[in-house]
């Protein structure tokens, strides 16, 4: 899901980063604005296992993968500005650290999935995630959230003048579909798996002592260190695309860092490596969202 540089054209990626910008400044402020300071915690471990989840690829067709994005699952938890500030801090952390997504990009890549996908995944959860509906809404939600993500990629690939035959184009709007069912099953499991450790978190969720976020702390920890080894390796479905429409050669680094790929250099490769660099990001995905949550 994460654009490279090299795939967007300069006006489009331009245009995107002036767009984002100063949406991220209003979702910031506006979350400084409403977040309880004792509740700041919980940005931190939401955002640590939403970055660890996205590590873990699954297969979602022949010969290739998808991942959890959880826009919605951060907006059922925090509220929808919250959400899009711990989706940031994700995204750029992932851009500079691990060379996850292009630093040139990274405009398109928050506008994807910070702030459109969070804002879709959270619509039907507020329209209709208080009653009897709720599971299905937050299945709607996570459904939704990918599918605008994705197709707000596919579009701005489009406008970049890359050429798409219809056939290729069928094929990954229809593996995107699957993701997108697949990240609405995830949102509800994960959910329910915290309301049967703690009824009622989605009504007032704080990570102080709560049962709930200490066994999702720990379930990031495990999915970091030891996740990526059970994890697919084959191509997510932008990566997919790009290799269909031969633009995969077009992608390029901007900036060297001893994480890329999360991949820790100083320890070789495998899974003692892997284990490091998503510990290691765990750290700052938690690090940053508390920072930027107590900063007023």
């Amino acid at each position: 899901m994460h654009i490279p540089d090299g795939f967007l054209s300069t006006p489009v990626w331009a245009v995107m980063d002036a767009a984002a910008a100063p949406a991220v400044g209003y979702v910031v402020r506006k979350a400084q604005r409403g977040f309880d300071d004792a509740k700041v915690p919980l940005l931190g471990v939401m955002g640590a296992f939403v970055f660890a989840a996205q590590m873990i690829n699954f297969p979602v067709g022949v010969g290739t993968s998808g991942h959890l994005v959880g826009g919605a699952l951060l907006a059922c938890m925090l509220g929808p500005a919250a959400a899009s500030v711990v989706m940031c801090a994700i995204l750029a952390i992932q851009a500079l650290v691990f060379q996850d997504g292009g630093i040139l990009a990274l405009g398109a890549n928050v506008f994807n999935m910070a702030i459109a996908g969070v804002l879709a995944g959270y619509l039907p959860y507020h329209l209709w995630g208080r009653g009897r509906g709720r599971r299905a809404a937050i299945f709607a939600g996570g459904t939704l959230s990918l599918l605008t993500s994705a197709m707000l990629a596919l579009a701005e690939l489009m406008i970049s003048g890359v050429r798409m035959p219809g056939p290729v184009l069928g094929v990954s709007l229809a593996l995107f579909v699957v993701s997108a069912l697949v990240e609405g099953a995830i949102t509800v499991a994960v959910v329910a798996a915290l309301e049967r450790i703690q009824p009622g978190v989605l009504r007032a969720p704080s990570a102080g002592r709560s049962p709930a976020f200490a066994a999702l702390a720990l379930v990031a920890i495990l999915l970091a260190a030891g996740g990526v080894v059970f994890a697919s390796t084959a191509p997510d479905g932008i990566e997919r695309l790009a290799m269909q429409t031969g633009i995969a050669s077009h992608a390029r680094t901007l900036i060297a860092t001893p994480l890329k790929d999360y991949q820790a250099s100083w320890l070789g490769s495998g899974w003692p490596a892997q284990a490091a660099a998503g510990i290691a990001g765990l750290g700052l995905v938690y690090g940053a969202c508390l920072m930027i949550g107590r900063k007023r």
